[in-house]
Parts: structure tokens; sequence; C-alpha cells
């Protein structure tokens, strides 16, 4: 166990090990992915995928295990449940704060249901061997337009829409868990005063990306997982503190919703159903937002980063 290093000692270690192990699994995957570029056989491509997906969990395990090495993180996780399996299809949404999410959601749900696929920001493509990796694992890379952008270009309108329909379809064929950061970017005290959340601890949600993965595989979902991430004790540097050995405790809420109880329709066309599954996500929302409130109070905890929301 290293946990005895300083801070700024296990924090170099972290980091670097983080970059090795992206770049070692990355390569990996840009050789599988162009294998399937000169292999157009749909019972080979299927097998390359499978083998790209299995290189992204061998990337879980040897984070999981390099903060086991590092840290005295302690991980309460609760609501994990013998209906998740990792030969179904998975809608997985979750609160977002911070880079360290990605390692948090994957560790906690490697072996329950398949190999996360995540909505990126399309600007994250450019990052070296890992932008490049999550395209060859075929990850929805979202561009977001303003209404000016739109205004100006009338073409722009619907595309993002049109990408995440193009990505979506390609998970039929393969088990798949679809994760959505649905506030579309990680919590800041300056982001929540800015947008007047209504919610304590979190951002407004926005539906379009969910309810267009729903649009292309509403009938192949199993569930709904839902996911709440706390980080009892932090301070603003999230991802810092967990490379550094800080964090005390990383909990962790799932819940498993079955389909029936998610409002179904055309989100695209049925303006009065754009209503209905927008507030279902808000009173999921609000529900998660009392979550937060309850870790925190059964952790004790009134961490800075927390109270400087609550008080906004």
């Amino acid at each position: 166990m290293l946990n005895f290093l300083p801070s700024p000692v296990l924090f170099l270690i972290n980091a670097t090990l983080a970059a090795l192990n992206i770049a070692l699994w990355s390569s990996l995957i840009l050789m599988l992915a162009l294998l399937k570029l000169v292999l157009p056989i749909p019972a080979v491509r299927l097998k390359l995928t499978a083998m790209a997906n299995g290189c992204m969990r061998y990337w879980v395990i040897l984070n999981h295990a390099t903060f086991g090495l590092t840290t005295r993180t302690r991980w309460n996780i609760t609501g994990l449940d013998d209906r998740l399996s990792t030969r179904g299809w998975y809608l997985v949404l979750s609160n977002h704060m911070s880079w360290a999410d990605i390692f948090v959601v994957s560790i906690v749900l490697r072996d329950k249901i398949p190999m996360l696929k995540f909505f990126l920001k399309h600007q994250l493509v450019y990052i070296p061997l890992m932008g490049m990796a999550c395209w060859a694992l075929d990850m929805p890379f979202m561009r977001r337009y303003s209404k000016s952008q739109v205004a100006k270009n009338p073409k722009l309108k619907g595309k993002d829409i049109e990408t995440t329909r193009k990505a979506c379809a390609k998970f039929r064929d393969t088990p798949t868990s679809v994760i959505n950061f649905i506030e579309g970017s990680r919590l800041t005290p300056e982001k929540h005063k800015r947008q007047r959340s209504p919610y304590r601890y979190l951002l407004k949600p926005k539906a379009g990306g969910i309810a267009f993965a729903m649009a292309t595989l509403g009938d192949q979902f199993r569930h709904v997982v839902d996911l709440t991430i706390v980080y009892p004790g932090a301070r603003n540097k999230i991802m810092a503190s967990l490379l550094g050995g800080e964090l005390e405790t990383i909990a962790v809420d799932v819940r498993v919703l079955p389909m029936s109880e998610v409002p179904q329709g055309d989100y695209d066309r049925d303006k009065e159903y754009r209503v209905e599954f927008q507030r279902w996500l808000n009173v999921l929302w609000q529900e998660k937002d009392h979550k937060i409130e309850q870790l925190l109070q059964e952790h004790s905890s009134a961490p800075g980063f927390y109270r400087t929301l609550a008080s906004k």
C-alpha cells in the first residue's frame, strides 16, 4: 500500500499511472478499429467490437486496482441488485460533478451491465489516443449548436439529434449501456448560480439526448439505471483530491427503474410528450437532490463544496 505517501506524491503517481493506462488500452482499441475497417465482415466486426469493449473493461480494472493501492478511499455503494446483467441493454443516468465521475461509474457498474458508452462533447475527439479510442468504441460525440448558430445556418437544426440516432443505432447488435450526464456540464457553484437551478446540489437536467436514445433503442432497453454520486468531504477540485488520495469516501446510490415507469413517445414531434417527459425527468432530479442531502447527512458531511451550493 502506498497511501502513506504525501498527497503531492500520490497525485503524481496516480496521474502517471492513469495516463499510461489510457495510452495502453487506447492503442489496442485503435488497432482493433483498424482491423474493423479492413475486415468489413459482420461476424468479424462483432467479435472485434467485443474485444474492444474487453480492452475498456481492463482499463477500468487497472484504475480500480491503482486507487486501491494508493488511497484509503472508502467506496459506499448501495442499490445494486440482481436485475442487472451484462447481456442486456440499459440507459444509465447520473449527476455530474467532476471528471472523477467517469472513473466512478465505470468501476461501480463493471461486470454488472455491459461496458458503458458515454455521450461526449465533440471537442473530446481531438484528445490524443483517448478521443480516437472513444470514437473507435462508437461513443456518441455531441455537437451543441446555439440558437444564433442555427439562425445563421438552418441546416444545423437537428444535427446533434441525428448524431445521437446514428450512434445509438450501432448498439442494436451488441448488448450496450448508454450513459448520459444529462446536466450537460460539470457542476460548479458558478454554473449553479448562473442557471438559478431549482435544485440544491444539481444543475437542470437536459432531456433531449436521452429522449432520442430512447427513441432509437427504447424497445431494447431493459431498465434505466440511475446513479447518484456524492463525494463527502470534497472541496472544489474533486479529481485532484481523488488522485492525491484525499477523498475519504465516495458514496454512490444506484436505482434500477423498469422502462414501464418511463414515459414513451415521439420527443421530436409530440409537444405533449416532450412536456410529460421533461416533467418525469424533473421529478427524478428532485428525488436525486433529496438523495444527495441524505447521503451527506449519513456521512456527517458538511464540506465547503456542498455548503457553497446549498447557500446559493
